[in-house]
């Protein structure tokens, strides 16, 4: 072979080996740039995901933010601190705030370990709700199951604080089962998922019927119906509550 053509060789042999690294490098950071990517997608579904269960979040980066709303029939929790103005009265406002934080995520835990979805924090109200996400069958079991769950975790969590010199807290909780408007609310600049109609309203009102019946945990007729029947309860008396017209019939769970 002629000497320039056995140096062609080498030069065409040299562009191709340039050519070959160029297309790795190029890969190699086309690598980079997904994972880097991908660990910025996943920073984002964990932090939606203290705002909305995951399915939700998954919808929303697929779908956008038009994710329709839907009907479903859900199984509502409405708990509240039994005498907190009293309370926060008492308290310094970084004492007050510690105790609430224990005692929120105390309750979330126990509403989570149940197939339940905290919603919101109304002030020292937790909005929780059940079946909303997933079809759930059981899901008023796991609501009742849930309100037990809190009442044995706030026993433990007072003995911390009584440890501690502070005031124990009592809470009450109303459960309701019914039909929502379920999906993503709110304006273009906050949005967020919630459950909307009278089953949420129903629920609260109930909450706040056990203070008056002097019981923690008090559930609807509509929930009872669904429930295990060896799961022992206690008839209450119909009442009348603010912004429904009949009176409600309840059930105490001792």
């Amino acid at each position: 072979m002629p000497a320039w053509a056995a140096s062609l060789a080498v030069l065409a042999i040299a562009a191709l080996a340039i050519l070959v690294l160029r297309q790795r490098l190029r890969i190699l950071d086309l690598g980079v740039r997904l994972e880097l990517a991908a660990a910025d997608l996943q920073r984002l579904q964990q932090s939606c995901a203290r705002f909305a269960p995951a399915n939700v979040v998954d919808r929303f980066l697929t779908d956008g933010a038009a994710t329709g709303a839907e009907r479903k029939e859900i199984t509502a929790l409405f708990a509240d601190v039994v005498s907190y103005t009293a309370l926060a009265e008492r308290l310094p406002p970084a004492v007050l705030a510690r105790v609430l934080n224990g005692y929120y995520q105390r309750m979330s835990d126990a509403i989570t370990q149940h197939s339940g979805h905290v919603s919101t924090f109304v002030g020292d109200g937790i909005l929780a709700y059940f079946g909303a996400f997933t079809p759930n069958p059981w899901q008023s079991d796991d609501a009742v199951r849930a309100a037990l769950a809190m009442r044995e975790a706030l026993t433990s969590y007072n003995k911390e604080l009584e440890s501690e010199g502070l005031p124990p807290l009592a809470i009450g909780i109303g459960l309701h089962r019914g039909v929502v408007l379920a999906g993503l609310v709110g304006t273009r600049d906050r949005m967020e998922y919630a459950c909307i109609g009278r089953t949420v309203n129903v629920a609260a009102r109930v909450q706040a019927l056990t203070r008056t019946e002097e019981r923690d945990i008090l559930l609807t007729a509509a929930v009872r119906e669904k429930l295990d029947p060896t799961l022992r309860l206690e008839p209450r008396p119909p009442a009348t509550v603010k912004g429904i017209a009949e009176p409600i019939e309840t059930f105490a769970v001792p």
